[in-house]
C-alpha cells in the first residue's frame, strides 16, 4: 500500500517515469479525477475541487511582486482559481455562487486532497509538493527526477516543436516558477535533496531503468515488508 511522490525538473521525463511506474505497479496517478473521488474525505464537495500545482504557477517579475505585495497590504489577494456551487434560496430558486481563490487557498485544497488520497495507498503523486505534504509518512517513497539542462531543453524542443531559444526560455521560466512554488508554499529550496529517498538522473539512465530502481525501492518500504 505504499505511496510514491515524484518531484521532477521540467523536461526531465518525470511524468513519463510516473506513467511507467503506474503500469508496472498497478498504481493510480494522482489527478483531478482522483481528487474528485476523495473530495468528501477532505471535507469538500466535488464542485470545490481544483488542481493547483507548480505547473499552474507562474513566476513573477519585479512589478508583479510589488503589485501583489501592495495589494496584500491593502487586504487584497490575486485570484488564481475559481470554484462554484449552487445554493437554494428560500423561494426555492437555485443560485450559482462563484468563489475566487488566491494561491494559498488553492494550495490548501490540494494539500487536503493529497492527504485524503494517501490513505488509500497504491498511489503516485507527481509534483504538487507531495514530498513535503507527506514528509512524515513512513510508507511514502520520495523521488526526485532530474536531467542535464541541455537534455531538458532538447526534450522540450522536440515535444513542443519549438526553436532552441524558445525551448531554453521555457525551461528556465518553468524552473523559476517551480522553485518559487515550493519555496513559497513549503519553504523548500529546490537544490535541497534531503526530502528525498533518491535523486535519479534521466541523463544517466533511461526511463525503464529508473522505473525498475524505484520499484525495487518500493519493495523495501515499511508497508511492503510489514
Amino acid at each position: 500500500m505504499a505511496v510514491i511522490t515524484i518531484s521532477r525538473q521540467y523536461g526531465s521525463g518525470g511524468n513519463i517515469v510516473a506513467i511507467r511506474l503506474a503500469e508496472m505497479l498497478g498504481y493510480r496517478i494522482f489527478d483531478k479525477k482522483l481528487m474528485a473521488n476523495v473530495a468528501h474525505e477532505a471535507g469538500l464537495s466535488e464542485s470545490e475541487i481544483i488542481d493547483y500545482s507548480e505547473s499552474d504557477y507562474k513566476s513573477q517579475g519585479f512589478l508583479e511582486r510589488f503589485t501583489d505585495l501592495f495589494g496584500e497590504l491593502r487586504g487584497e489577494k490575486r485570484t488564481v482559481k475559481e470554484i462554484s456551487h449552487w445554493i437554494r434560496q428560500p423561494s426555492g430558486e437555485r443560485t450559482r455562487i462563484i468563489q475566487a481563490l488566491d494561491a494559498g487557498q488553492a494550495v490548501d485544497i490540494v494539500r487536503s486532497t493529497v492527504r485524503a488520497a494517501y490513505k488509500h495507498g497504491n498511489l503516485i503523486i507527481v509534483g504538487r509538493g507531495g514530498q513535503m505534504i507527506l514528509a512524515d509518512e513512513p510508507d511514502v517513497l520520495h523521488v526526485r527526477v532530474v536531467a542535464p539542462l541541455e537534455k531538458r531543453i532538447k526534450t522540450i524542443q522536440a515535444v513542443q516543436s519549438l526553436g532552441y531559444i524558445e525551448a531554453e526560455n521555457l525551461v528556465r521560466e518553468r524552473d523559476r516558477a517551480m522553485a518559487t512554488y515550493v519555496k513559497r508554499f513549503y519553504d523548500l529550496d529546490v537544490p535541497d535533496a534531503t526530502p528525498y529517498h533518491m535523486v535519479l538522473n534521466t541523463g544517466k539512465w533511461n526511463v525503464d531503468t529508473i522505473a525498475r530502481v524505484i520499484v525495487n525501492a518500493v519493495s523495501q518500504m515499511p508497508s511492503a515488508t510489514a
